[in-house]
């Protein structure tokens, strides 16, 4: 299974090249990052670490043997116990339940090694995909919300025993 780590320097080349790969993919779903986001990459990437050694994002690539990238899995806005969740999985990695297995281990995460309680995710209602990874990971609806002029759906995780339980019973 492939392994979430937390973002580091030496990931740069390889985050980058998954957002270039999939940029068109995830347009589809979520507004487009921009032109600039790839001009001045290595200074955003260099930002977002900072942010990280401050403790107000928690930023994770999920990666293959090679160190390719497939996932993106960010915590951000901690504070106050609880945190928005944001992740986007490669094309050629959709479909495998890498999104799940993302999502669950960065709740593991947030909740066992960050102290956090409560969990928010956006997603659009034209990505059934990512709603239903949402729904499978214990996140439950709390509301409609605008994603970039696109309908979306708010979720909620309320970090208890474990993130993925339903009535004490472990989701598959």
């Amino acid at each position: 299974m492939p392994e979430l780590e937390r973002l580091a320097a030496h990931h740069a080349p390889a985050v980058l090249r998954f957002e270039r790969e999939n940029r068109e993919y995830f347009a589809r779903w979520i507004p487009d990052r921009g032109d600039d986001y790839f001009a001045d990459f290595a200074a955003r990437h260099a930002g977002l670490l900072v942010e990280q050694a401050r403790g107000t994002c928690r930023f994770h690539v999920l990666t293959d043997d090679d160190g390719a990238v497939l996932g993106r899995f960010n915590l951000v806005d901690v504070a106050d116990g609880s945190a928005e969740l944001g992740y986007r999985v490669a094309e050629r990695a959709a479909g495998r339940g890498l999104a799940r297995h993302g999502v669950r281990r960065v709740c593991e995460l947030a909740r066992e090694e960050y102290g956090l309680r409560r969990l928010v995710a956006d997603a659009a209602l034209a990505n059934p995909a990512s709603l239903a990874v949402l729904r499978r990971t214990g996140f439950v609806p709390a509301g409609e919300v605008d994603l970039g002029g696109q309908p979306g759906r708010r979720h909620v995780l309320e970090l208890g025993s474990h993130p993925y339980e339903e009535g004490g019973q472990r989701i598959p």
